[in-house]
C-alpha cells in the first residue's frame, strides 16, 4: 500500500529522519520530518496553471500547532485550535522568507506549504525542523524550485556556539540565532542576541550555515529516491518589452529617481509609466499591445535596471546621500502629556511615535502553546496604518508583517530591559507607524529605547537600529546604510542590525536573489555598526539615560518577599485577608507562588500601608525594636497594644510610666497611638511591650530602663512579668502557675495570669 522513503543523518547529535510516501499522498510533495521526538509534516501542493490576473507570485505558508502533539487541551471556551498564535505567525513568515526567492522567475502558478507539528517533545523546538520539511517536500513535488535551503538554530554560551540547542540548553542563553540557506548561500537570518559583538554574530551565522549543509544533504538524497518529474516551465522571455520602455521613457525614470521627495518622485514615475503603457498596453485600438500585468512586470524590472545601475556606477542614492549615509535624524521625549512615556523619532520621511506603559502584575499577557501556558510580563505591538503611506486602506486586526516588525523591535530591546526583582513592573510598549519611506522597524526600536527611559524604565543602555540594503550585480556590489522604501523594493537585500554601544541585540536579513557571502556580511555589519552610533549619538540628544523616577501618571510599585509558609497568612481562607488589605488600602497585591509579592497602587500612602500590613502578617517582630501601635484594649492590669500588623502585646501597668500607675486607664485609653519597646516574650510565647523604655514623643529609647523599671525600683510582685515558675506561694494560682495547695479565687489585682487569660480568650 505505501511505497515509503526514508533518509537518516545525524545532525548535531541527534537523528535527522526524513519521509515520504506514507501520509498525505495526495499532496504534490509530504515530508514526515522527525528531530529527537518532535515530529512535523509539510506538504506542499501548487496549481497547474498561473492563477488568472496575477501580478505577483501567489505563495502561501501556514505553520500550525496541534495541541496534541504536546498532550495538551487548548486552553479557552472551544477546546480546539483558532486563529494562529503569534508564534504560528511568525514561523509562517520565518519559512516563507527563504524560499519565496529561489522560485523561478515568472512563476505565478498558486503554492501553498502547510506545515503542521504533530508531536513535540519538549527539547526540539519544531520551527526549524518545519524548514527544513518544507523544504525537502517542494524538493520532491517538482515545482520549479532552486532549492533546497538547510535551516539550524544556532546557540552562544561560555564562548561556545551550540548546534540546534534544546530547551535547557537554551536557558540563559546569549543567542537564539536561525538561519537558512542553500549549499553555497546564506537566505535569511533572525536572531536575539544579549549585545554581541559582529565577529561573534558573523561566526554565529556561518557556523549555522555549516549545520544546515547537513540538512540539505539529507533532503537531497530523499530527493534521488523519491522526487517526481519537474513541472514544465519556461520563463517568457521580456527582454523587447524591457528595451521598448526603456528606449520610450528611459531617460523620465532616471530623472525621477533623482527627485529626493517621496511623492515627487513617484508621481514622476506614474507619469512615465502612464507615457509608457499608452504606447505599449493592449487596447481597443492596440489589439496587439502589451497585456497589463506584463507591462508592470516589465516596468518594475526597468525601474530596477536604472535605479541599481545608477548607485553602481555613481555611488551615489537615490536622494543623493553617500553609500553610507544615514538620513536626517529627529528624536524628542515626553510628546504626550498624560501617557506615562513617549518619543517621536523621525528620520527622514520615516517617523514612528512610541508610547510606553507601566502595568501591574495584572497586566502581563497569558500565552497558550506546546510548552505549557506562561507569563509575558514585556509586550511590544507595531502598528502600519495606511495613512503612514499616503494611502487610503483598510483598517483590521494585525497582519503578518505588523506582527513580525513587533516581534523584531522586541528581541532588540529586551536585553536592555532590567530584571523582574528590580523593576516589577508590566511594560508595553506601542508604536504608531505615522510616516514610511523605509526601515519604520528600526524606527520603532529607537523610538522604543527613548520612550522606555522617558517612562523611567531603568534600561541598562539605549538601543538603536539600522536596515542595511544591498545591490548586486555584474558590474559590482554596494551596500547601503539606511535604505529607502525604494530602494528595498529594487534591491537584493533587507539587513536590519540593532543594539548598543556595546554590541549588537537584534540580527535580521532577507535575501532576494540566491543568497550573499560571509565577505559581503561583514562589510554589511561593519558598515551597520557605524550607522547605528551614529543614531545613538542623535537620540542622545534627546535623552541619554532614563529618569530616576516613573511618571506621575503610571502606578507606583515595589516588589517584597515574603516566606512562602506565610503566603496563606497573607491571602486567608478564600481570599478574605487580601481582599480586606485591598478594599481599605486601595492597592493592587499579587502574590506568586514564591513568595513574591507585588504591590501597586496610584498613591503612595496606598502602597505603604499595604506593604505594612503585609509585612506585619509575614514577618516576626524583633526585641529590642521600638515600634507604633495603637491600643485596642483597657484592662486593670494594663493595655493590650496592637504593634506589628495584627499582633497585639501587653504593656502591663508597670512598664507604662517611670512613676508608680494606680490604674492603666490614667495613663491611656482605646484607640490611642503610643510607641512600645519589646521586651520580649514570656515562657508562654505571649508579648511583653514597654512604654516607659521609650520616649513617647520623640520615640527614642530611654537609657538605663529594665524590663523591672529604673535602676533601684523594686518590681512589683503582681506585676506578672517574672516567669511563672519564679513565683513562691501561688502568685498565679490557676492554669500550671505554681500555686501549691491555694485555692483558686479572686486575685488580689488580677496580675497577668489573668490579662493573659482574658486575651486568650478574646482570640
Amino acid at each position: 500500500m505505501f511505497d515509503i522513503q526514508r533518509v537518516t543523518t545525524d545532525w548535531a547529535g541527534r537523528p535527522l529522519t526524513l519521509e515520504t510516501g506514507r501520509m498525505a499522498r495526495q499532496a504534490d510533495g509530504a515530508v514526515l520530518a522527525t528531530y529527537g521526538e518532535t515530529t512535523v509534516l509539510a506538504t506542499v501542493v501548487y496549481a497547474r496553471t498561473p492563477k488568472p490576473g496575477q501580478d505577483f507570485f501567489p505563495l502561501t505558508v501556514d505553520y500550525q500547532e496541534k495541541y496534541y502533539a504536546a498532550g495538551r487541551v487548548p486552553g479557552g471556551y472551544f477546546k480546539r485550535e483558532g486563529r494562529p498564535t503569534e508564534k504560528e505567525t511568525l514561523v509562517s513568515r520565518l519559512t516563507d522568507r527563504p524560499i519565496r526567492p529561489l522560485f523561478a522567475n515568472g512563476f505565478k502558478n498558486e503554492v501553498q506549504v502547510i506545515v503542521t507539528v504533530l508531536s513535540y517533545d519538549q527539547e526540539n523546538d519544531p520551527d526549524v525542523l518545519g524548514m527544513v520539511a518544507a523544504s525537502a517536500a517542494l524538493t520532491i513535488s517538482g515545482v520549479p524550485f532552486n532549492g533546497p535551503i538547510g535551516a539550524a538554530r544556532v546557540g552562544y554560551k561560555d564562548g561556545q556556539y551550540i548546534i540546534n540547542p534544546t530547551a535547557a540548553e537554551m536557558e540563559d542563553f546569549q543567542l537564539d540565532l536561525v538561519m537558512a540557506g542553500t549549499q553555497d548561500a546564506v537566505m535569511m537570518v533572525e536572531s536575539e542576541a544579549k549585545e554581541l559583538s559582529e565577529d561573534i554574530m558573523l561566526g554565529a551565522v556561518m557556523a549555522g550555515h555549516t549545520a544546515a549543509k547537513q540538512a540539505i544533504e539529507a533532503i537531497i538524497r530523499l530527493a534521488e529516491k523519491a522526487a517526481k518529474a519537474p513541472f514544465e516551465f519556461t520563463p517568457a522571455d521580456r527582454s523587447a518589452e524591457l528595451k521598448q520602455i526603456e528606449k520610450l521613457v528611459g531617460s523620465d525614470i532616471a530623472a525621477a529617481y533623482k527627485i529626493k521627495d517621496k511623492g515627487e518622485r513617484h508621481d514622476a514615475v506614474g507619469a512615465a509609466r502612464t507615457k509608457a503603457a499608452a504606447e505599449m498596453c493592449k487596447s481597443e485600438t492596440k489589439p496587439d499591445g502589451v497585456d497589463p500585468l506584463v507591462f508592470k512586470e516589465v516596468f518594475k524590472e526597468a525601474e530596477a535596471k536604472v535605479v541599481r545601475g545608477d548607485i553602481i556606477r555613481t555611488k551615489k542614492r537615490i536622494d543623493g546621500r553617500s553609500l553610507d549615509q544615514v538620513r536626517p535624524i529627529l528624536a524628542q521625549v515626553s510628546v504626550l502629556p498624560r501617557t506615562h512615556g513617549s518619543a517621536l523619532f523621525t528620520r527622514g520621511e520615516t517617523q514612528a511615535l512610541c508610547v510606553a506603559t507601566l502595568g501591574t502584575a495584572e497586566d502581563e499577557q497569558y500565552i497558550d502553546g506546546l510548552e505549557g501556558t506562561k507569563k509575558e510580563k514585556f509586550l511590544l505591538h507595531y502598528n502600519f496604518p495606511p495613512f503612514s503611506v499616503g494611502e487610503t486602506g483598510r483598517l483590521g486586526g494585525p497582519r503578518r508583517r505588523d506582527i513580525g516588525h513587533g516581534k523584531l523591535a522586541w528581541r532588540a530591546v529586551k536585553a536592555v530591559l532590567p530584571k523582574g526583582d528590580d523593576f516589577p513592573y508590566t511594560l508595553r510598549i506601542v508604536s504608531e507607524v505615522l510616516e514610511s519611506n523605509g526601515s519604520s522597524s528600526m524606527a520603532t526600536v529607537c523610538g522604543s529605547s527613548l520612550a522606555m527611559m522617558d517612562a523611567g524604565v531603568p534600561i541598562t543602555r539605549p538601543v538603536s537600529g539600522i536596515a542595511m540594503g544591498l545591490i548586486k550585480d555584474d558590474d559590482g556590489i554596494a551596500v547601503l546604510s539606511d535604505i529607502l522604501g525604494d530602494e528595498d523594493h529594487l534591491g537584493d537585500m533587507d539587513f536590519k542590525v540593532a543594539g548598543t554601544e556595546v554590541g549588537i541585540t537584534s540580527l535580521q536579513m532577507d535575501i532576494k536573489i540566491e543568497g550573499i557571502t560571509s565577505d559581503i556580511m561583514k562589510t554589511a555589519l561593519a558598515q551597520a555598526k557605524g550607522g547605528r552610533m551614529h543614531i545613538l549619538e542623535e537620540m542622545n540628544k534627546a535623552m541619554t539615560g532614563a529618569r530616576t523616577e516613573v511618571s506621575e501618571n503610571a502606578p507606583k510599585m515595589i516588589s517584597m518577599k515574603i516566606p512562602v509558609d506565610k503566603i496563606r497568612d497573607v491571602i486567608g481562607t478564600g481570599g478574605k485577608v487580601i481582599r480586606e488589605i485591598v478594599e481599605k488600602t486601595g492597592a493592587k497585591i499579587n502574590v506568586e507562588d514564591d513568595g513574591t509579592v507585588k504591590i501597586a497602587a496610584v498613591e503612595k500612602e496606598s502602597l505603604e500601608a499595604a506593604q505594612k500590613w503585609i509585612h506585619g502578617l509575614t514577618a516576626e517582630p524583633e526585641v529590642g525594636t521600638i515600634y507604633e501601635g495603637k491600643v485596642v484594649k483597657v484592662m486593670e492590669f494594663g493595655a493590650f497594644v496592637n504593634f506589628f500588623g495584627a499582633k497585639d502585646g501587653l504593656v502591663h501597668v508597670s512598664q507604662m510610666a517611670a512613676e508608680r500607675v494606680n490604674s492603666p486607664s490614667d495613663v491611656v485609653k482605646e484607640g490611642d497611638t503610643v510607641k512600645v519597646k519589646l521586651l520580649g516574650f514570656d515562657d508562654r510565647g505571649k508579648v511583653r511591650l514597654s512604654m516607659k523604655a521609650v520616649n513617647q514623643q520623640t520615640g527614642e529609647a530611654i537609657e538605663g530602663v529594665t524590663d523591672d523599671g529604673p535602676s533601684g525600683d523594686r518590681p512589683r510582685r503582681e506585676g506578672g512579668d517574672r516567669p511563672r515558675g519564679d513565683r513562691d506561694r501561688g502568685g498565679r494560682g490557676g492554669r500550671g502557675g505554681g500555686g501549691g495547695d491555694r485555692p483558686r479565687g479572686p486575685r488580689r489585682e488580677g496580675g497577668e495570669g489573668g490579662g493573659d487569660k482574658a486575651k486568650e480568650d478574646a482570640e
